[in-house]
């Protein structure tokens, strides 16, 4: 039996929670029990969990806990390898990580609210769990399983204050069988506390990447409670997004903070190992600019992305030593990763020559935003006739998200991206029939902030030209999660969007990264698996291919690029995609 008192309990024994987060989502799985094993070896008795519900429940009614998603294995690994696990179910995670894990098809209904004590949003919460805790109910410690607490929400305290909110939430969790005890965690300002630790059941916990102590102690001045002291996320590292410098954290100041923490208190590091925001699962932020997160959620933390073991490791694993007894550990031999070579493009085409075999296609009057057309991820083209020559004025993009590239008669004509949107363009038709075509690509929703509730991808409001809006489009939705229909012997032409094929034969299978250095930007598919996107702004250059993506003889590439910024070769090296020191 797990407890919280004046301190941690486990089976009537205080026990200090050394743990780390790892996201079973975002590392394939069979490299789950390799990473759980280097996380107890580091001195850790305890892995952290999110659970993203939108990758759970991709359509409304429909669940995936397969492979990837397969938590109640993740779970029985961790258990496996003698870890204690704790879950975080919330509907929300945040995680840098599509829409904060909330399901994009939300935004379907017309009166939705996100987060609060609404009765739609609360009736698919409250389905979502229904099915969810059937994966892992029976997997809590006191029915012989390794879970030993359950997160509500999550920062809630940061975005709202609605406590039936709250309460509802936490009653949901125990309908469904939850009967470990119950945490909250927030940030330590003053009205996030207030907004977020508001539930008699659940014990506060507080996040913060400095000044751990000075963070718990503000928890207890708050809360008047002499229980335990827990930092439920010690930010080890920090995430990149594109067009930003890659953060690091120097391993001196993280291992001289986790010292003083564990002196009084408890903690669990965000992340202990960050994995890969496979396929088109990365978030964003918004403050004063859009800001997409990298493909790789590498995070500087102490375990690689690509698994390795790090000096920031070290430095914690001597620190943790000083605190609890670190039990040897019989690591799994080294994952071997391996320089494939230069391969040339066996083919490439258009995507306009593909919207047939690829797209599925709808006419309407006015322009609609993915979520309308029924699509969660990718990207949304838009066409419609213009007519004769002349000179265009006033050319807006009313409530588009987030990047789009207009095209005359499949030429590239302006791209516009974030508050670049909206705002006027004047160019000239010069031919006698003029087709527009308008490329909007979803570049992974916000994941934090008020701006939660305008996630709309595509273009909502519509498209005005010489001052008046452009009617009858035909819209065409471009998941590409049908990638196998490309077909190769339609035409290619350069400078427009376009698939490139690439053959890789090998024999031994390894670990290996793509090098897309004088690509544009776009998204790679290994043997149909979407790897993720690349940008030629960086500061990722190179893309984490684990080895069960590769198979023994021929495996298929297809890089689909936007731009017109392509070569005709790739490399597959074992350069890491940021290099580490």
């Amino acid at each position: 039996m797990f407890e919280i008192k004046d301190d941690f309990y486990l089976n009537d024994k205080p026990i200090k929670i050394i743990s780390g987060a790892i996201h079973y989502f975002r590392v394939v799985p069979e490299y789950w029990e390799d990473r759980l094993l280097k996380l107890k070896a580091m001195g850790c008795n305890t892995v952290e969990t999110y659970v993203p519900w939108n990758a759970h429940e991709p359509e409304e009614g429909q669940f995936n806990f397969e492979w990837i998603l397969d938590i109640r294995s993740f779970i029985q690994t961790a258990q496996k390898v003698g870890l204690m696990v704790i879950v975080r179910p919330s509907p929300y995670i945040c995680a840098e990580w599509e829409f904060g894990g909330l399901p994009a098809w939300l935004l379907q209904y017309e009166d939705m609210k996100l987060r609060v004590n609404h009765p739609i949003f609360l009736e698919k919460v409250d389905n979502y769990f229904q099915r969810l805790f059937q994966e892992f109910a029976d997997l809590q410690i006191e029915q012989g399983g390794p879970i030993i607490m359950m997160q509500v929400e999550n920062e809630y305290g940061s975005f709202g204050s609605d406590k039936t909110y709250l309460k509802k939430v936490a009653q949901m969790m125990r309908k469904y069988g939850a009967t470990v005890p119950f945490v909250t965690s927030d940030g330590a300002w003053s009205d996030m506390l207030k907004n977020g630790t508001v539930l008699d059941d659940a014990y506060p916990t507080v996040n913060c990447g400095s000044k751990l102590v000075e963070s718990m102690q503000e928890v207890r001045n708050f809360t008047k409670s002499e229980g335990p002291l827990m930092v439920m996320e010690y930010w080890i590292g920090w995430f990149d997004a594109w067009g930003r410098d890659h953060h690091t954290r120097d391993f001196e100041s993280a291992a001289q903070e986790l010292d003083e923490a564990l002196e009084i208190g408890h903690v669990n590091f965000y992340m202990f190992h960050g994995g890969t925001n496979f396929g088109f699962w990365n978030g964003s932020n918004y403050y004063e600019t859009h800001s997409p997160d990298t493909t790789s959620y590498d995070y500087d933390a102490p375990l690689t992305e690509w698994g390795d073991v790090s000096e920031k490791y070290k430095a914690l694993q001597t620190v943790i030593k000083k605190h609890a007894t670190v039990e040897e550990v019989a690591l799994p031999e080294p994952i071997k990763k391996i320089h494939y070579g230069t391969y040339q493009v066996t083919n490439s085409t258009s995507l306009f020559a593909n919207l047939e075999n690829l797209a599925v296609k709808s006419e309407h009057s006015y322009t609609l935003p993915m979520e309308k057309l029924g699509q969660n991820f990718g990207y949304v083209l838009y066409e419609t006739d213009l007519g004769e020559a002349r000179e265009i004025h006033d050319f807006k993009l009313l409530g588009a998200n987030d990047r789009a590239q207009v095209f005359v008669n499949d030429k590239h004509v302006l791209t516009q991206y974030d508050q670049e949107l909206g705002t006027e363009a004047t160019f000239p038709l010069a031919d006698e029939e003029n087709r527009l075509s308008i490329l909007v690509e979803n570049l992974g929703r916000v994941n934090y902030s008020s701006v939660l509730n305008h996630q709309h991808k595509g273009i909502n409001e519509g498209v005005i030209m010489n001052r008046a809006f452009l009617s009858d489009w035909n819209h065409y939705s471009l998941p590409l999660d049908n990638i196998d229909q490309v077909d190769f012997t339609k035409a290619y032409q350069a400078g427009l969007p376009s698939f490139h094929q690439f053959k890789v034969e090998i024999d031994e299978i390894g670990d290996t990264f793509i090098d897309m250095t004088g690509w544009g930007k776009g998204v790679v598919f290994v043997n149909g698996f979407n790897l993720g996107r690349f940008w030629e702004i960086g500061p990722q250059f190179r893309l984490y291919l684990p080895g069960p993506l590769l198979k023994q003889g021929e495996n298929t590439i297809v890089i689909f690029e936007t731009e017109g910024v392509v070569k005709d070769t790739i490399t597959l090296t074992d350069v890491p995609p940021f290099e580490r020191q």
